[in-house]
């Protein structure tokens, strides 16, 4: 055991190797400060009232130790390992379904066309209760999704209950290399052709490529590139997406670090598919890492009107390193800079405030930078969209239906009494058919708290504080009345949000992935507004301040 600490700890410790400029300083400041938690941590295992699992010990000390740093520099287990790879590749043993808890029941949320599960008969919203024999109530979440994956060419078979079925039965697969799509749709909207990227993982560039080249086949004489909500991944993706719209040889992302060797400039190595074509690229406050270097790169070349909302902020490079027994760490090696030279990170790990959290870099030090036209864009604070959007937040209600899985089970429902529906771009509840839903919903517990609840509840305990309930409480009881009654209504009140999950979740049953995202995009404002950007070249050349 203390063999492994000192392995372990050694690899951590070298991220503070370099604080020490002698050399023979830091070595002996390594070799003690290893030697002093080699001792504390034998005197705790043999001392301590209660047992100890040495394991989970050493492996909170890590976690801690690493967490001082970033929340990307991260140490993975062996028996994380796999979840690390998928992560990194988009591939993994299993049978191409997913799964989500609800209501303490595993229900599959997702079945991907031409692999096991979708072949070999599951269907979305069946229950799983078991898997190799093993009762998934026992499970948690994390073991159960790990079960259900395994080595390619073993079998699985999982003890499913179906709606439209009395006994539960049992079906069995076996297990394929389950390759994730990055691009898990594309398509077009009348000449506009729409790109959704979710992930960055290896073959993103080539996915994208093809959806681009597809699309143009297809007529599309404008783009859009949908990032929202992705948190980025592997760097050379980015570039490799950005050289679809840039000329060769043109610098895409430059990363700085501590050590020579993670300085590095990358350029575009290929031939562009277009040059010319007008590009839009949708962010929101979810779009990290990658998303940000291609929406960076696009918009410091005046390449692509950037819509949205402002990125999240995340200009740090990670960089993977094996340990023993199979381990690995992720560190962080560099900071990346968008071709104007500006890096977008938002929060200094480095400089914490007292209560440890990190600082935002304020206004006051953020630096300007100019684009190839000579627009002004800024560091320090994420991707700045060209066309500020405010997205349309969740009402409480829709969020509280959804969580609780009542759009799920009624989408399960409606699709076991209707064997077709129209195509998923058309497809629209009518407004009995609304009317069933809410009828179908009385009588069920589906508790929330609205935005101006929550602020009533914190007027009550300041009152009580400042000893003014009591005159209040006549008035204070009025309005928690009031906001009741009014609560009664919110089913009609949120009808478009409600509407709109409850159609994509009933379009899945029919179209899977690919027909529910066409179904979301009918109603998407973000979308529109892409559109209507492109249809305007006079507006979209003023944005990028092209004569």
């Amino acid at each position: 055991m203390k063999k492994i600490i000192w392995i372990v700890l050694i690899a951590g410790a070298s991220l503070a190797i370099f604080s020490f400029t002698n050399p023979a300083q830091r070595y002996f400041e390594i070799a003690k400060n290893l030697d002093i938690f080699a001792s504390l941590f034998k005197e705790v295992n043999n001392l301590y009232v209660e047992e100890v699992s040495p394991t989970k010990m050493v492996h909170t000390g890590i976690d801690a130790m690493l967490n001082s740093l970033d929340p990307y520099t991260n140490y993975i287990s062996e028996d994380q390992i796999e979840d690390f790879r998928t992560l990194n590749t988009g591939q993994y043993g299993g049978i191409g379904a997913l799964t989500r808890t609800i209501n303490k029941r595993t229900v599959v949320t997702m079945v991907y066309e031409n692999y096991p599960a979708f072949k070999n008969g599951l269907r979305i919203g069946d229950e799983v209760i078991k898997i190799d024999g093993i009762e998934l109530s026992k499970l948690s979440n994390e073991e159960a999704n790990h079960v259900m994956r395994g080595q390619v060419g073993t079998i699985v078979k999982l003890t499913v209950k179906r709606f439209t079925e009395e006994k539960p039965f049992d079906l069995e697969f076996k297990r394929e290399k389950i390759k994730i799509s990055n691009v898990p749709y594309f398509g077009m909207m009348g000449d506009v052709g729409y790109i959704q990227l979710t992930e960055f993982t290896s073959e993103a560039g080539k996915e994208v490529k093809i959806a681009l080249i597809s699309l143009k086949e297809q007529g599309a004489k404008n783009i859009i590139l949908d990032l929202r909500g992705n948190p980025g991944g592997l760097l050379f993706e980015a570039v490799n997406i950005c050289n679809l719209f840039v000329p060769k040889d043109k610098k895409i992302v430059d990363t700085k670090g501590k050590l020579e060797e993670h300085n590095v400039t990358y350029q575009t190595l290929n031939s562009p598919v277009d040059l010319d074509i007008p590009v839009t690229v949708l962010i929101n406050r979810g779009s990290a890492s990658a998303s940000e270097i291609v929406a960076g790169t696009l918009q410091d070349y005046d390449r692509a009107v950037i819509i949205g909302e402002k990125s999240f902020g995340k200009g740090l490079v990670q960089l993977s390193r094996p340990l023993s027994y199979h381990a690995q760490v992720k560190i962080t090696t560099a900071k990346y800079y968008t071709p104007t030279g500006r890096c977008i990170q938002v929060l200094d790990y480095r400089h914490r405030r007292e209560d440890g959290s990190a600082g935002i870099l304020p206004d006051s030090l953020k630096k300007e930078f100019r684009t190839t036209m000579g627009r002004k864009v800024f560091d320090g604070g994420g991707i700045d969209p060209d066309v500020k959007l405010t997205a349309i937040e969740a009402s409480p209600v829709a969020l509280s239906l959804h969580v609780n899985g009542f759009i799920f089970d009624y989408a399960t429902q409606y699709a076991a009494k209707h064997s077709t529906i129209a195509e998923s771009k058309k497809f629209t509840l009518t407004d009995n058919e609304y009317e069933e839903f809410v009828q179908w919903m009385k009588g069920k517990d589906y508790k929330y708290q609205s935005a101006i609840e929550g602020d009533l509840t914190s007027l009550v305990e300041e009152a009580k504080k400042e000893k003014y309930y009591t005159d209040l409480q006549i008035t204070l009881d009025q309005l928690q009345n009031k906001i009741k009654e009014s609560r009664k209504n919110d089913l009609h009140l949120y009808r478009d949000q409600i509407k709109t999950l409850l159609e994509e979740e009933i379009v899945s049953r029919y179209y899977f992935e690919k027909g529910s995202v066409e179904n979301r995009l009918k109603n998407d404002q973000e979308i529109k507004k892409a559109i209507d950007v492109l249809h305007n070249q006079g507006e979209y050349k003023k944005i990028l301040n092209i004569q």
